[in-house]
C-alpha cells in the first residue's frame, strides 16, 4: 500500500479551518494542525476572567477542532517573531490593527518551515476567496502563496475549484473533483458542510478570534504606543490592553480600573510591576498606574479610582496607594464627580 501524503493544516479554531481539515481527512490524507500563538487572540483569556462571560465556553477553539478532528495539533509561540509583522506590515492594516494581509503571508511561511522540518508534502488553510476584505480577495490570494514562499503546495480545499489546479491536485494526491468552490462572505455553505459531517458546537462563523481587529484594542495599542512614544510591546502589555477601563488623565500615565471581580484577582498579579490604588473603605476596583504619576497625581488617580468603587457617593474614600518601589500610604480622598470626568480620557 501507498504510504498517505501528509499534510499541516493552520488551525485557527474557526469554522473553516475545522472544515478544510476534514475534507482531506476525507480522502485519507494524514492531517496534523499548526496553531501559532500571538498573544493576540481573544480565547481562553477574557472569558476565563470576567463573570459577565461565564456562560461562554472556556476552551481553546484550536484544541476543540484537532480533538474533533481526531488530529494532533501543534501550538507554537510566535509572540516574539510576531512583533515584526504587526509592527511594520508591508502590506499595511485593515480598518484597525489588523495586519491580514501579512499575519496570513507569515503564518503560511512558518507552516512552509514546519513542514519541511517534519517531512509532510503540503499546506492546507480553510480560506475562501472573497470572504476576508484584506486577505483573501481573488487577487490577494496569490500574493499569500508567493512570499510566503509556499508557491503551488498550499492546498485551499474550500475554494479550490475556483483557482488553479495546486500540485497535490496536480500528482494526483488529492482529488480536485472532491474540492469545494466556496466564495463570498456568506457562510451558509459552510454551515450546511459543517452540519454534513456533524460538526455542532463550533466557533461562532466569522467571528475571528484575533483583538487587533477589535476598534477599542486596537484604539489602546495606539495610545500605549503614542505614550510611550515609540512602537513596542510585551506580552503583559498586550494582555492589560484586554482588561478593565483604560483612562489617561495625563500623557504620561494611565489608569487600568478594574471593573469586576474576575478584573481585580487578575490585577493582583501585576501589583508588584505598576504603582496601584485599593480602595479601603467600601467595596471597588483595584487600579494600577502605568507610567510616572507624581504624589499630586497619584491622589488624583485615587479620586478617579473612588468614583468607581462603592463609596462614590460618600463624603471620602479611603484609599491605599501603593508606589512601584513599595513606599504605602493610607489617605482619605473625595471621589471625583462624574461631570468631571472627560469621556476623551477613556482610551
Amino acid at each position: 500500500m501507498n504510504t498517505p501524503r501528509k499534510a499541516v493544516a493552520l488551525i485557527s479554531g474557526g469554522l473553516d479551518s475545522l472544515l478544510a481539515a476534514r475534507v482531506m481527512l476525507e480522502q485519507g490524507i494524514h492531517v496534523e494542525g499548526i496553531n501559532f500563538y500571538t498573544g493576540f487572540c481573544v480565547e481562553g483569556h477574557t472569558h476565563a476572567i470576567r463573570k459577565k462571560d461565564k456562560k461562554k465556553p472556556k476552551r481553546n477553539n484550536a484544541l476543540w477542532s484537532a480533538e474533533q478532528l481526531g488530529i494532533k495539533l501543534h501550538i507554537i509561540d510566535i509572540i516574539e517573531e510576531y512583533k515584526d509583522v504587526l509592527i511594520n506590515p508591508k502590506h499595511g492594516y485593515g480598518a484597525n490593527m489588523n495586519p491580514c494581509l501579512d499575519c496570513k503571508i507569515f503564518m503560511v511561511s512558518k507552516a512552509k518551515q514546519w513542514m519541511e522540518e517534519n517531512g509532510f508534502d503540503f499546506i492546507i488553510t480553510g480560506e475562501v476567496m472573497g470572504q476576508r476584505p484584506m486577505s483573501q480577495r481573488k487577487d490577494l490570494l496569490p500574493v499569500v502563496v508567493r512570499e510566503s514562499g509556499a508557491d503551488d503546495l498550499l492546498l485551499r480545499p474550500l475554494c479550490a475549484q475556483n483557482l488553479a489546479a495546486t500540485l497535490p491536485e496536480r500528482e494526483g494526491w488529492v482529488d480536485r473533483d472532491k474540492l469545494l468552490g466556496f466564495s463570498g462572505r456568506n457562510r451558509k455553505p459552510q454551515m450546511a458542510l459543517a452540519k454534513e459531517f456533524g460538526f455542532e458546537d463550533y466557533a461562532t462563523p466569522a467571528g475571528g478570534c484575533c483583538f487587533l481587529t477589535d476598534k477599542n484594542y486596537s484604539n489602546k495599542l495606539v495610545d500605549l504606543w503614542k505614550a510611550r512614544n515609540k512602537k513596542e510591546y510585551e506580552l503583559d502589555d498586550i494582555m492589560l490592553l484586554k482588561v478593565g477601563r483604560h483612562i489617561r488623565p495625563q500623557p504620561h500615565y494611565k489608569l487600568i480600573v478594574s471593573r469586576e471581580e474576575g478584573e481585580n484577582n487578575f490585577l493582583k498579579g501585576y501589583k508588584k510591576l505598576f504603582s496601584s490604588i485599593e480602595i479601603q473603605s467600601h467595596g471597588g476596583p483595584l487600579t494600577l498606574i502605568d507610567g510616572n504619576a507624581n504624589d499630586d497625581e497619584l491622589k488624583y488617580a485615587a479620586r478617579i479610582a473612588a468614583r468607581f468603587s462603592q463609596g462614590r457617593d460618600a463624603e471620602n474614600v479611603t484609599v491605599k496607594i501603593t508606589q512601584a518601589n513599595g513606599d504605602e500610604k493610607i489617605i482619605d480622598v473625595p471621589p471625583m464627580p462624574p461631570s468631571e470626568i472627560k469621556q476623551e480620557w477613556y482610551v
